[in-house]
């Protein structure tokens, strides 16, 4: 088993943005189970190949999320079938301890690649709704504290600059394209 460390906010590969995969090969199949082995061991609800230190497209999600149907997808593009928008709590394994109320699409349509090239897709709501936008938000480089509002966001730069696990590089905030 392969469980490797989660990178945390201040890391700059979370804000940078990740590259599309072009090899679907021994390497990357080694990487999505380094990302299901690392989540598992996580107990995360997903994460995402920067969240390892790897700049490529590719994320992974509990299996119990999409029913066990699909827990990775390489180079996803995300569309939304309506407007509608859910509230809820959100956390992240790079901003450990931080909890925020964050407002996403309440449906997605995530299309992309499984880990041999062949094209699938995620349709969800709810909760795997927020997990695939969040996921592909590290593919971005954005994280989930750039989702609030700037009083919020300047409140959770305080708290990020005094927990114990930050190593004192600056934390800024990002706009998402999602």
């Amino acid at each position: 088993m392969t469980v490797l460390p989660i990178r945390t906010v201040g890391d700059p590969v979370l804000r940078q943005a990740a590259k599309p995969v072009e090899a679907f090969d021994a390497e990357l199949r080694r990487l999505v189970k380094d990302l299901q082995e690392t989540l598992a061991d996580s107990r995360g609800a997903g994460l995402a190949a920067p969240q390892l230190g790897v700049g490529l497209r590719v994320f992974a999600i509990h299996p119990e999320l999409s029913d066990g149907k699909l827990d990775h997808l390489v180079n996803p593009v995300l569309s939304f079938p309506n407007e509608d928008e859910q509230d809820g709590m959100e956390g992240c394994l790079s901003i450990p301890g931080v909890y925020l109320d964050t407002k996403r699409r309440m449906n997605v349509v995530a299309a992309g690649f499984n880990v041999y090239g062949d094209p699938v897709q995620i349709v969800g709501s709810g909760l795997l709704a927020r997990c695939v936008q969040h996921e592909t938000d590290h593919l971005d480089g954005v994280l989930f504290i750039d989702r609030q509002d700037p009083e919020g966001q300047q409140r959770i730069m305080s708290i990020l600059r005094e927990a114990a696990w930050f190593d004192g590089q600056e934390a800024a905030i990002k706009f998402s394209p999602h």
